[in-house]
């Protein structure tokens, strides 16, 4: 859900930003800019949690493996099995 000062362009400004960056040492330069290190580090435990739900590890083996929170690892899950991202670009 956007909020007021948050409009659908200024979303898609990020989106196009990150699409234009396709060096991997250049992403980590911007993305330490944009985010906070907690910010990075929950990603990292989504994208991880995301690849070890595609590679069939239940719910506890990944919160062990990533501290993930149930709630989180929840949405993960979801994600991994309705949405299209995860499933797109953490081909096995």
């Amino acid at each position: 859900m956007l909020t007021k000062k948050v409009t659908d362009q200024m979303l898609k400004d990020v989106y196009n930003l990150l699409a234009e960056i396709d060096d991997p040492h250049e992403m980590e330069i911007l993305l330490k800019d944009l985010c906070t290190n907690k910010e990075l580090e929950q990603m990292a435990q989504r994208i991880t949690a995301a690849k070890l739900l595609l590679e069939g590890k239940t719910y506890n083996q990944v919160i062990e493996k990533t501290d993930i929170s149930s709630a989180t690892l929840s949405r993960v899950s979801s994600a991994v099995k309705y949405g299209e991202g995860y499933k797109k670009y953490l081909k096995q």
